[in-house]
């Protein structure tokens, strides 16, 4: 991505000054419960989950806004700086990564080493026969950010989010280290449910909108092949094209998914081409009315069916 948000002097004094405190303070809420800012929707549902009542848990992404596009206001960057704890994902939103450069380290939890961001196998593979220039292009992008999408990594994540929320509130540690404890015993639930319905499926090739799920496919034994490598604002080139129509062929691959919050025109494009059909696959980037499904769990079990009948699975 090649968005950067300029924090100009002026503004992040503005934003201070909105925030009535300097950067080295943390903050509470009206009611004094202390503020968390979280960056996206799939954080922020955790979050949330663990914290309970006792903390004041508030979000950057609006709903059904594409999180890779979020531009920091001042007023954003004001309630970031006079909160008691940031948690995001480095690496995801350009947006969060410079302007939480503003906010005091002690007072920042990023989320991307606990959940050992790793890039997709299968474009590894595919960017040693790209051209220089194609190289260049994909070399910035780097690892998937989408750890959400693995029950797995993201009870990791929460663990992690569990224990920071405790340090914060020491007085309600029990309440949300219980908590920490449902939330990912639910995702564990989750996890078995997807390792039951996926483990008889004949088509192992995941080929999807843009590289967005190769921690579910690693995690539930498939091979994805995102049509716009990781980042959805990228282009495939006509070769890129071609190989993908060709492994559809070749592979007998049934189902195209297209998302939730990104063009589908590449999609339906391979989906014309080689004769099979688009089925949406949702990476949970963010809740919308036209999602299937009202939180994180829900959407989850449709992306579970979807896959079930898209891979052929018994």
């Amino acid at each position: 991505m090649k968005r950067r948000l300029a924090l100009a002097t002026a503004i992040v004094a503005t934003a201070l000054a909105a925030a009535g405190c300097g950067s080295g303070a943390g903050g509470g809420s009206t009611d004094g419960r202390p503020q968390v800012v979280t960056s996206f929707y799939p954080i922020q549902f955790a979050t949330e989950r663990i914290a309970g009542a006792t903390l004041d848990v508030s979000v950057l992404t609006k709903p059904g806004a594409e999180p890779h596009d979020l531009e920091i206001t001042p007023q954003d960057l004001a309630r970031m700086t006079r909160s008691s704890l940031v948690v995001y994902s480095k690496g995801f939103q350009p947006a969060v990564d410079e302007a939480v450069q503003q906010v005091d380290s002690d007072r920042v939890l990023d989320v991307s080493g606990v959940a050992q961001l790793t890039e997709d196998p299968a474009e590894e593979e595919g960017h040693a026969e790209e051209s220089a220039e194609e190289h260049a292009e994909h070399a910035h992008q780097g690892a998937d950010p989408h750890f959400w999408l693995d029950p797995q990594r993201y009870a990791s994540v929460a663990e992690a989010i569990g224990a920071r929320l405790a340090e914060l509130e020491p007085s309600s540690a029990a309440t949300l280290k219980a908590n920490t404890k449902a939330f990912v015993d639910e995702l564990t639930r989750l996890d078995a449910e997807f390792t039951t319905g996926l483990k008889s499926c004949s088509i192992k090739q995941l080929v999807t909108s843009h590289s967005a799920f190769t921690y579910l496919a690693e995690r539930y034994g498939f091979e994805q092949y995102g049509i716009s490598g990781v980042s959805p604002e990228a282009e495939p080139s006509a070769a890129g094209l071609a190989r993908i129509n060709a492994l559809v062929r070749d592979h007998g691959v049934t189902t195209i998914y297209q998302e939730t919050l990104v063009e589908p025109h590449f999609a339906q494009t391979v989906a014309a081409s080689t004769g099979a059909t688009v089925a949406t696959l949702d990476p949970l980037e963010g809740i919308t009315d036209a999602s299937a499904g009202k939180d994180y769990f829900e959407v989850m079990r449709s992306n579970l069916a979807t896959l079930k009948q898209g891979q052929d699975c018994s």
